[in-house]
């Protein structure tokens, strides 16, 4: 049985030692992979159907975009080819496991340092937010795990990849194919936190080792039908700072009871700061989501790789601005974010994270995710500013980081982008920038290179780099042919009948698909 604490960052060998375990639990085959990051596989949706024919049909998929086909994934800027993974009977049924069979399973604990490693101040002290899912591991052959992560790869299979590549697709797809676990009591063990993260600095980024919170807390609830857990959770200060009392972001190292494998670390944000909410894919690692067949292998097989220099940046940033809450939100499900994790955790400062939540009160927040996740953290912490960062190819963030300034004018400090279509020849996909219209130019940049982000004031909120050209039209740009759409100066055409457009950005989208 698995436990996905969806906040914490996972823990180093060293620090879990600090905590008596549980005796070992039965190996079964294939395991996943121990990663210095640990996460959970958390619920999806309901009435799953097939993993490989849902994956087809959503490379596949298309949404309504100036009349052309421009795949959903591509659309949301991050790779949602991963998408409608099965879950409990789903996955029972599909493996032909007997419910006997799955009573026979060792119950596991994995936590995933996943959505909302953060705790706030409130009136009554900390809240915590504890979020995962139980479930159990099935024992898969590695054939059938062949077969199943080949309907992840395009123009190529497992045997074809190099023996990592082929063991990491195999453990991605084995944490997809999980039992989650229903009715089951989870109970943890907070510490404090000596390291997280990877920033150049003592501890790994900007939070201290709290001189106490040692507590046990047992979680209100039982898990759902999904296996799920989420919540936040009152704790006691036990000599933790005060929220409305201290600038300082406090570790707290977070054992799951029952495992050596349920651990993470979770962050306490006092009231008033400065946060960076970034996104990862495209901006802090090389993922090409706009090309599918690079996407998924960059995603499902390759090692990460960073962008660049963005390691310095925000190692900088983490060293020369006091007291700067990192967090990172990427829209990926949760069952396939330990890569995510344990890339950040040795790459980046340490820090909180979201990911695609799967238990929506609210199902129209299912078609907002990123807009659901933002305003979840804007609206937790609603006396700090936030940095916003991300790249052009996300049509989401397009829409969403302008708008969130006109929903929280006092809050967003600065919105840095990446220029996809400027820096990669193989993003061929317009992005919308009409959003920035009547925004405050001194407040955003869009930028080529990681460097083009040094010695900027983002604390005073001076945000704009002057010898960076912005040439914005305030509508479509990157489109073939050099046509950009729009009221602004750069480029402008003027507006064009809409089959026309249609047409040429119909061509654009099936020359970049390479069809």
């Amino acid at each position: 049985m698995l436990l996905l604490p969806l906040f914490l960052i996972p823990l180093t060998s060293a620090s879990l030692a600090r905590v008596q375990q549980a005796a070992p639990v039965v190996q079964i085959s294939p395991t996943i992979t121990p990663s210095p990051v640990l996460w959970d596989p958390t619920r999806t949706y309901k009435h799953r159907r097939d993993i490989v024919d849902d994956f087809k049909n959503g490379v596949h998929s298309a949404l309504t975009f100036l009349g052309s086909n421009v795949p959903s994934y591509v659309a949301s800027g991050v790779p949602d080819f991963f998408q409608d993974f099965p879950i409990g009977e789903d996955v029972r049924s599909s493996l032909g496991i007997e419910p006997s069979q799955v009573a026979a399973l060792p119950t596991q604990v994995l936590n995933i340092p996943l959505p909302s490693g953060y705790g706030n101040w409130t009136d009554r002290g900390w809240n915590l937010r504890f979020h995962g899912n139980v479930y159990k591991q099935p024992d898969i052959s590695q054939s059938k795990l062949d077969d199943l992560a080949n309907g992840f790869l395009i123009d190529t299979s497992v045997d074809k990849l190099q023996p990592d590549e082929a063991a990491q697709a195999r453990n991605l797809t084995a944490e997809i194919y999980v039992l989650q676990q229903s009715n089951e009591s989870v109970t943890f063990t907070l510490r404090p936190a000596p390291t997280a993260g990877a920033s150049g600095e003592q501890g790994g980024g900007g939070a201290v080792t709290p001189s106490g919170g040692d507590q046990v807390i047992r979680f209100p609830h039982a898990t759902t039908e999904e296996g799920d857990y989420d919540d936040f959770v009152q704790i006691e200060n036990n000599g933790l700072e005060d929220g409305n009392a201290t600038s300082n972001i406090q570790r707290l190292n977070v054992y799951t009871a029952g495992t050596d494998t349920g651990n993470a670390t979770a962050y306490l944000v006092p009231d008033t700061g400065l946060t960076i909410i970034s996104d990862i894919d495209d901006i802090l690692r090389i993922t090409k989501i706009y090309q599918p067949k690079e996407g998924l292998l960059n995603s499902f097989a390759r090692p990460f790789v960073p962008w660049k220099n963005m390691p310095d940046i925000y190692a900088n940033w983490s060293r020369s601005i006091p007291d700067f809450h990192f967090h990172y939100l990427t829209t990926t499900p949760e069952q396939i974010t330990r890569n995510y994790m344990d890339f950040i955790y040795k790459t980046y400062p340490g820090g909180s994270f979201d990911t695609r939540p799967l238990n929506f009160s609210d199902v129209s927040a299912t078609l907002h995710i990123r807009k659901f996740l933002l305003d979840k953290i804007f609206q937790t912490f609603p006396k700090r500013k936030f940095i916003l960062v991300a790249d052009t190819s996300n049509s989401d963030v397009m829409k969403d980081y302008p708008q969130m300034v006109t929903d929280f004018p006092d809050q967003v400090q600065c919105i840095f982008l990446r220029n996809t279509s400027a820096t990669d020849d193989g993003d061929r996909f317009p992005y919308d920038t009409s959003g920035f219209k009547n925004l405050n130019t001194d407040t955003y940049m869009f930028f080529k290179v990681p460097d083009d982000l040094t010695n900027l004031d983002i604390v005073n909120g001076h945000c704009a780099n002057r010898s960076i050209p912005q040439n914005l039209t305030f509508g479509y740009q990157g489109l073939p042919f050099g046509i950009n759409l729009g009221d602004g100066a750069a480029g402008h055409v003027g507006a064009r009948s809409m089959w026309a457009i249609a047409a040429i950005t119909l061509g654009s989208t099936l020359f970049a698909m390479g069809m």
